[in-house]
């Protein structure tokens, strides 16, 4: 059992309430179904200009939106820093917005556990962006900080706007074409950063970021009792919090990556002792600020972060 597939002991009852909704809601839909043919069967015989798309968290449903232009209509479910995915609980309503959709992007690898199985019971095609690049449950589910991942989805969810709307192929095309000149924007940005970057330490509050580290060839020293712990959503032993704490003051980690969506009193010490070791902080959230209207723009932003910290 690896430290992220722990992390399914919290939330078996949330996955029983969400269970019976998806029952419920799914229910009634089969029955709108047949009275009145469906939302997406209404859209294919025209009676809809767009395509409905939910998507559990509002990275996805940026890059959604970025790919659907003018014929699609996006709903996000999860668009605020002041919730944490792993304690969500989804509404009924979260959850009947799923049977209507005709096309729904999940995050997948037990990040959003609620949504897949509310798809999953609908008739919509499913784009889980995990799954692209071979990330299941168990990993790090922070898919989204990871360029393959974001390449992939993306390639996913046009094929899945095709489908839905096979007339217009050459409009998804180009819409595909305009979001990857943002992503290679980013992309460029990553390798151009890794030149400095590359093989230089840092300490994380939490592995949020792991995937963007990654792509810019840094290495993760985090001490381990204090990663396991942070990974498996339990509290850091006094011990663990001061061999991680000694280390950024001495300067071992060059550089200490927070997640203040997650702020307490642990991480207020090793930002202290951050400081005290004259290690650069780059913060960020789990959920993607609203100042940001795409997830290539949010990406870019951390990529000059994580640039900008690097001595």
């Amino acid at each position: 059992m690896t430290i992220w597939t722990k992390k399914l002991q919290r939330k078996v009852t949330v996955l029983a309430a969400a269970t019976a909704a998806v029952v419920m809601t799914a229910g009634l839909a089969a029955c709108g179904n047949s009275a009145s043919g469906g939302a997406s069967q209404s859209a294919d015989n025209g009676g809809s200009s767009k395509i409905e798309v939910v998507a559990s968290i509002n990275q996805w449903g940026s890059v959604a939106e970025a790919l659907g232009g003018d014929k699609v209509d996006v709903q996000s479910i999860m668009k605020s820093t002041n919730v944490e995915a792993h304690d969500y609980e989804p509404s009924t309503s979260d959850v009947a917005a799923f049977t209507k959709a005709q096309v729904a992007v999940v995050n997948g690898a037990d990040y959003d556990p609620w949504a897949s199985k509310a798809a999953a019971s609908t008739k919509a095609d499913v784009v889980n962006a995990a799954e692209t690049d071979g990330i299941k449950e168990g990993d790090n589910p922070h898919v989204w900080f990871s360029k393959d991942v974001r390449e992939k989805t993306a390639d996913a969810i046009t094929a899945a706007y095709e489908k839905a709307m096979p007339d217009q192929k050459d409009y998804f095309e180009q819409q595909h074409k305009n979001w990857e000149v943002q992503e290679q924007k980013v992309e460029d940005k990553i390798k151009a950063a890794s030149a400095k970057t590359k093989g230089v330490p840092y300490g994380a509050s939490e592995s949020v970021a792991w995937y963007l580290a990654d792509d810019l060839g840094m290495t993760d020293t985090t001490t381990s009792g204090y990663k396991n712990a942070s990974a498996n959503e339990s509290e850091p032993s006094p011990a663990d919090v001061k061999q991680f704490a000694d280390a950024l003051k001495a300067g071992k980690m060059k550089v200490f990556v927070l997640n203040t969506q997650e702020a307490n009193d642990t991480t207020k010490q090793l930002e202290s002792a951050a400081a005290e070791g004259n290690v650069p902080v780059v913060k960020l959230t789990e959920q993607m600020p609203q100042e940001y209207t795409s997830l290539t723009d949010w990406m870019s932003a951390l990529v000059d972060d994580f640039d900008s910290a690097v001595k």
